[in-house]
């Protein structure tokens, strides 16, 4: 690898040279430590890019998008945008054999500062995504109790009666905002760690430092279930789902498509948003998992698999969510028909029979035109029961997870059966997506001469685990779910936009996509097809800027960040804004990450100005990697 190459000129035009892929590692191809079978990849693979957006973005952003109008953008950019560039990253991974960081480096010492944008945009998500687990802990202890503690509303403080707070909202909300998070009225609101969560989340992370001790040697192992046992649940929750009364209505909203949303720019950003989120394109973690493939491994095939294992998981989790939900909606509008049923028996003193839910329709009408005086002093407490607007109100996130869920569950036979399998899916789910979160910041680390020199593969986890943890207990406070929800809303979206932006024009248009062409063509054995190069070429980068260039138009015109703030008062969520310092840190986490690349090149071109001599504009770009980069040989030796 130390051998000075002189590369020809690609599209990046003469001139620009940089490591090839091809030549730098064949040497050491199989050196580094490597996935058992091609099957643990896979699963690993599936594993980390199948986690919880799939239970519950995928299913909000179909119902707030017109349901079944969503799957058309979302499909459209799997296949543009999420299937070419899964296949990049994979690429550059098994050629490469380094984290992120190495990678990146090794192809040109500017370009490091893509792999260090990664590893942060990782970190960000490691601070805050394993509260998530923490929550599923917490939900899954308290199953195991004769009755489920969100299926009814406590006692107050004064054993009088039910709680107040309990009653203006809902069993379910009380729970999850009172009992597991014990909510502040804003994020302006300070108060103490919640200990229940602060256990929890202890233990969410001593999991996940033992799932990841031994690195890509003890992940393998547990991949096996990780990867498995969430869609064993989930075929029994599809059983159950479609035997609930009312599944119907919500299977059948789901996919009855509202075509005018196919207009709106932001289903098509939130589209490609989501396959980023969901197969883990620019977190590193891709790259980190390949670069422990053989090194003639097919990618290629498996890219594809789980790119289409995923997004059938995507909708699979759908139909299971919104059988569900159509049984919680038709609960729901069956009881608020029966209230207007028994008000209007009683006001207007008729016989029970007369009035059923099915002809409640025709008697409000019927009442109205008959006794219009009578009727109007019923205004204000008459309920408008609309099984349509039940199903199109869309709940977000955690809501869906746990409030939405948590709500079907309660009104099944046997709940805590369902609980227990529900809220272990949903940790395992979430642990293994932790697997590749902790893998995208380990392996470029582990990649350092200074790290792997001096810190064992076992030390250096329990140090990130431990850093992550510590600044994790922020989100057991009081207003932590209001930071939770900060970091979940702008710690990722913006920069892996830009991220995967730089790193397809990087590749196709800087190191030349002839290059990458004989780089894949030296690991399978043969070239690429057209079709891949014209994705990476022209449409995965156009597509890619014009939903850059939407989402900043579109961040530009939504004015003030807002938040949802519990009000235990109302017993439901209130939009308010951020307040100054909140809007600061939300600039922070936007421009943090990003600016790791120029900031990176810039750093690199300065230092080598300062040098005394500077080789050879052919030499650069092929010696400086390896005064920082273990080679892979010396990597596995430390291992």
């Amino acid at each position: 690898c130390q051998k000075d190459l002189k590369m020809p000129s690609g599209l990046g035009g003469e001139g620009v040279n940089f490591r090839p892929f091809r030549d730098c590692t064949v040497m050491e191809k199989d050196a580094r430590t490597n996935w058992e079978n091609p099957m643990q990849f896979v699963l690993a693979c599936v594993s980390y890019a199948v986690g919880l957006g799939n239970v519950w973005r995928f299913p909000y952003l179909c119902q707030m998008h017109g349901g079944g109008g969503f799957l058309i953008p979302y499909l459209i950019m799997l296949v543009l945008e999420g299937v070419p560039l899964f296949y990049m990253e994979l690429a550059i991974g098994q050629k490469m054999r380094l984290g992120s960081i190495g990678a990146w480096s090794a192809i040109s010492p500017y370009l490091g500062g893509i792999g260090i944008a990664s590893v942060l945009t990782s970190l960000y998500l490691c601070l805050y995504y394993n509260i998530l687990n923490a929550w599923s802990f917490w939900y899954l202890f308290n199953s195991f109790q004769s009755v489920l503690p969100w299926a009814e509303c406590p006692l107050n403080a004064n054993m009088t009666g039910l709680d107040e707070e309990c009653e203006r909202a809902t069993p379910t909300q009380y729970f999850f905002y009172r009992q597991t998070l014990n909510i502040s009225s804003s994020i302006d609101e300070t108060g103490g760690m919640h200990l229940g969560q602060v256990l929890c989340l202890l233990l969410a992370w001593a999991f996940t430092f033992l799932f990841i001790l031994r690195g890509v040697k003890s992940t393998g192992k547990v991949v096996y279930f990780t990867a498995t046992f969430p869609y064993v649940v989930l075929f029994i929750y599809l059983i159950r789902g479609l035997t609930l009364h009312g599944s119907a209505n919500g299977i059948k909203f789901m996919f009855t498509p509202k075509m005018e949303q196919l207009a709106d720019p932001r289903t098509w950003v939130n589209a490609a948003t989501q396959i980023f989120y969901s197969l883990g394109l620019g977190f590193g973690s891709l790259i980190a998992f390949a670069s422990y493939n053989e090194y003639n491994n097919n990618f290629e095939r498996q890219a594809i698999v789980v790119s289409m294992i995923n997004s059938g998981t995507s909708i699979f989790a759908c139909i299971v969510t919104f059988a569900i939900y159509g049984f919680k909606a038709t609960v729901n509008y069956e009881s608020c028909l029966e209230r207007t049923r028994m008000l209007l028996l009683n006001t207007f003193d008729m016989a029970e029979e007369h009035i059923t839910l099915d002809n409640v329709g025709g008697w409000l009408e019927t009442l109205n035109s008959t006794y219009p005086e009578q009727f109007a002093d019923l205004s204000g407490v008459l309920e408008e029961c609309d099984l349509e607007a039940e199903l199109g109100n869309a709940v977000e996130g955690a809501g869906l997870a746990f409030i939405v869920y948590s709500e079907g569950i309660k009104n099944m036979p046997l709940p805590q059966l369902w609980s227990v399998l529900y809220f272990f899916m949903l940790l395992t789910i979430g642990m293994g997506s932790m697997l590749g979160n902790v893998t995208a910041i380990i392996t470029p680390l582990r990649d350092f001469k200074v790290v792997s020199r001096n810190i064992s593969i076992e030390a250096l986890s329990a140090l990130v685990c431990v850093f992550c943890l510590l600044v994790g207990l922020s989100f057991t406070t009081r207003q932590g779910n209001y930071w939770f929800t900060m970091f979940n809303d702008y710690a990722a979206s913006f920069s892996l936009f830009f991220i995967v932006l730089v790193e397809v024009i990087i590749v196709s248009y800087v190191y030349g996509i002839t290059r990458f062409e004989k780089d894949v063509e030296d690991m399978l054995g043969r070239k690429p097809s057209w079709l891949w190069k014209v994705l990476l070429v022209a449409v995965s980068p156009a597509l890619l800027l014009c939903l850059f260039i939407f989402y900043i138009v579109g961040y530009i015109q939504g004015g003030t960040p807002t938040y949802k703030a519990w009000d235990k008062d109302l017993g439901r969520s209130v939009v308010m804004e951020y307040p100054v310092y909140g809007q600061v840190f939300i600039g922070l986490l936007l421009v943090s990450t990003i600016s790791c690349i120029p900031l990176s090149a810039l750093y690199t071109y300065c230092r080598r100005k300062a040098r005394p001599a500077t080789p050879e504009p052919s030499q650069i770009a092929l010696r400086e990697p390896d005064a920082w980069v273990v080679p892979p040989s010396e990597h596995c030796s430390q291992e």
